[in-house]
């Protein structure tokens, strides 16, 4: 199907597969989980390194860690077999990591799986696909871009979301959005836009304007 027809475990006498992971946050972590269980060589990128530590305790020497540059980031990409890119600033647009001039120098048939597609993803060339139609092809690199990943496990994914956010709908509920915001510091932080006027600051940023205080319009 055009891909590097590398089994990721590899085989006796053969090179296992090597993934490459972005980000060492949550999705980069269970990224790891997952290409470790399948036997691959795992190297994940990271510019926090209390998050790379981590890494390094939980998965007891079998990922790779480097502190993330432009640098680092070219020469991993360059020998992987699959890239996960697992970066996110949460309510900002991704950083652009993997330029299109990268992608060029990819192995032909590596693949590129870029999580952070929903905030405009971290790779140049990638761009939303569908669970119909997943993938699409740049310089010989296959993309997957899928912008609502968690639907193609939709059980799962439905439990999970909703035992996590219906303790703060039943506080938005019985509080009122006013009182339950001040009363709950994490419910605050997700809070984006009130009565038209942009709050959070990084994606106003983003949008090029100034952001307004949440305690001036709440």
């Amino acid at each position: 199907m055009g891909g590097r027809g590398v089994l990721l475990a590899g085989a006796p006498g053969v090179p296992r597969g090597n993934v490459v992971i972005l980000g060492a946050g949550m999705v980069g972590k269970n990224a790891a989980k997952i290409a470790v269980g399948l036997g691959a060589g795992v190297t994940v990128l990271d510019i926090d390194h209390n998050r790379l530590q981590y890494l390094d305790d939980i998965f007891g020497g079998r990922v790779k860690t480097i502190a993330s540059t432009r640098f680092t980031i070219r020469e991993a990409v360059q020998e992987a077999d699959l890239v996960v890119g697992a970066v996110l600033v949460p309510g900002a647009r991704a950083p652009n990591l993997v330029p299109r001039g990268l992608v060029g120098r990819m192995l032909p048939g590596s693949v590129l799986v870029d999580v952070a597609v929903d905030q405009g993803g971290c790779v140049e060339t990638i761009k939303p696909t569908y669970h119909s139609k997943p993938t699409y092809v740049v310089d010989s690199v296959i993309h997957y871009g899928v912008a609502n990943m968690p639907g193609g496990v939709p059980r799962t994914s439905t439990f999970a979301l909703s035992s996590a956010i219906l303790p703060y709908v039943v506080e938005l509920a019985g509080m009122g959005v006013k009182e339950a915001v001040c009363a709950h510091p994490e419910l605050a932080e997700g809070v984006n836009v009130v009565a038209g006027r942009i709050t959070h600051p990084a994606v106003a940023e983003a949008l090029g304007v100034k952001p307004t205080p949440l305690s001036e319009v709440l």
